[in-house]
């Protein structure tokens, strides 16, 4: 209890993280407070405590069902934000865009056969950020906020504890690459963010994108890598075959502008861009590195083994804002198609992390017009693979690692604008919308105790403007509710029902047939997984013949 006291007070003495998206605050938590609260147990500090739970929920899984085939393939869509509560005014929107009511739509992912909840709380926070729940995704752990890749015994800022290999995680990504397989991650935030970084980083906070931010905590680069570097030079990062999103300035040097005039972040004078290229270079791989759409889209026709895409300095840019603005980055169904490209060109097979990641930041500025075109965008990249990938032997996935508090109120006619104002107004008489949020930006000041009327304002309904809030702060939170997960291809059932987050990769990775979940099934030996596949291919060459 003292220690765990004593890491909330080092906690609170660190400044303001530096993501505008996810700022730090100090907790108004008081010593008597802290000192009555309820820990969680010591055994769900260790990665065993978390593989032990999810090896039970899929035995009781397996008690119920029988599962007699295997994915070749996995993609993970991760929809960072997306909160049940955002899935309804979405598909409302697909449908009104297109002229109907809406209600009634669905998403491409909706149409996926099978449903479940997960749980997403933190090993030490009630309500979660983007690394602690990429490492329990990816990595199958619960772990402390704002930690990446280690176990629960490391807590967040402390460089030295997670220079322990014995709290270091692996991610399914390593698990793929391990089985012969290939990995890569797409995203529409810099490749550094946390979600991304789930899949192949160890750090002690999200933050240390770049070696100027370690040093800037007070630590040796050398001692805890950037997370940038560790995606072009340590395993399992050096071994993706695609690498896709924003965050070219935690690759540059501080001393060096970009493609398009941005100036890089590194201290450290390297220029990773240069290293990736040179590994391709020395190993005699086929590589690519693209910057803008036109030059992604030249991979689609020879896809390189090896393809690095950092379309812009920090974040891509919201979707809708490139369409209006016709310009030229890709979108995430692009970014999709040509990370499924490369990797298919492996026989065994492929994991593929996708995230639309650009949902929760468009939240945090309770902006949803942006929110929900983010999340169009997202599914437009999910109707892709489904297009691309066959369900005998891909899996496909999608969930979100974390609700928001956007509200989806107010009692009005079927079709009425999802972006608009409800036909109800408030006891006050002052209108109000729809889709609105419990904080965030948007709050506006009451005048002689009466709400401001948000439709006078002058970008009323504009694609950037903020809905109202309830509660003043800089930027919207994250919600604690559990977030829903849609899945179709081979072991599909299993996903049913409610679980903790940190099953999600145990259960993809016992559909697959790779890392720890290989050893506790049957099917997966090589053997058999050879005669299913030996099998497959038999019963396509007669259905071929037969019609």
């Amino acid at each position: 209890m003292l220690a765990s006291l004593l890491v909330l007070s080092l906690a609170l003495l660190v400044p303001a993280h530096a993501d505008r998206y996810h700022p730090e605050r100090a907790a108004t938590v008081t010593a008597a407070v802290a000192a009555t609260a309820a820990m969680p147990d010591e055994a769900e500090r260790s990665a065993d405590y978390w593989y032990s739970e999810a090896f039970a929920a899929v035995d009781e899984r397996l008690s119920n069902h029988i599962y007699d085939d295997v994915a070749k393939n996995v993609v993970m869509f991760l929809g960072d934000g997306l909160s049940v509560a955002t899935l309804a005014p979405a598909r409302t929107l697909r449908g009104q865009l297109a002229g109907r009511t809406g209600e009634e739509e669905r998403l491409a992912f909706e149409r996926f056969p099978v449903t479940g909840l997960a749980k997403t709380y933190c090993l030490d926070a009630q309500i979660p950020d983007s690394a602690c729940t990429a490492t329990a995704y990816l990595c199958g752990v619960k772990v402390n906020r704002g930690t990446l890749g280690v176990s629960g015994a490391v807590p967040r800022w402390d460089c030295g504890a997670s220079t322990d290999s014995a709290t270091h995680l692996e991610s399914i990504a390593a698990w793929a690459l391990a089985d012969g397989r290939s990995a890569g991650i797409v995203t529409s935030t810099r490749i550094t963010h946390a979600s991304p970084a789930g899949a192949y980083a160890r750090s002690a906070n999200r933050g240390w994108e770049n070696d100027a931010q370690v040093r800037a905590a007070g630590h040796d680069p050398a001692l805890c890598p950037d997370i940038a570097d560790q995606l072009i030079n340590s395993y399992p990062g050096n071994r993706f075959k695609v690498i896709l999103g924003g965050g070219r300035r935690e690759f540059r040097p501080n001393t060096t502008m970009d493609e398009e005039n941005d100036l890089g972040r590194r201290s450290d004078g390297r220029d990773l861009i240069e290293e990736w290229l040179a590994q391709r270079e020395r190993a005699g791989d086929s590589h690519a590195y693209a910057w803008n759409r036109t030059q992604l889209l030249d991979a689609f026709a020879s896809p390189p083994d090896y393809l690095l895409g950092l379309f812009e300095a920090t974040h891509l840019r919201y979707e809708e804002e490139v369409r209006e603005g016709n310009l030229d980055e890709p979108t995430l169904a692009e970014l999709t198609e040509a990370a499924i490209r490369v990797l298919s060109k492996n026989p065994r097979g492929f994991f593929l992390f996708v995230e639309g990641g650009r949902i929760d930041h468009a939240h945090h500025e309770t902006r949803p017009a942006l929110a929900l075109h983010e999340t169009l965008a997202l599914d437009d990249a999910v109707a892709r693979a489904d297009a691309l990938l066959p369900r005998a032997s891909s899996l496909l996935v999608l969930t979100a690692d974390h609700s928001h508090v956007m509200a989806y109120n107010g009692y009005s006619r079927r079709g009425n604008d999802i972006l608009g104002v409800s036909d109800y107004r408030g006891d006050d008489e002052v209108p109000y919308m729809t889709l609105s949020y419990t904080n965030g930006p948007g709050y506006r000041p009451h005048i002689d105790g009466k709400r401001a009327d948000v439709t006078s304002d002058h970008t009323f309904q504009a694609l950037r403007w903020r809905t109202h809030a309830d509660v003043p702060l800089e930027s919207e939170t994250h919600g604690g509710e559990d977030v829903a997960v849609f899945a179709r291809g081979p072991a599909q059932a299993l996903f049913t029902g409610l679980y903790e987050q940190s099953q999600l990769p145990h259960l993809m990775a016992h559909a697959a047939c790779l890392g720890p979940a290989a050893a506790r099934r049957a099917l997966c030996s090589h053997s058999a997984a050879l005669d299913a596949s030996v099998i497959a291919i038999l019963l396509s060459v007669l259905a071929a013949i037969y019609h």
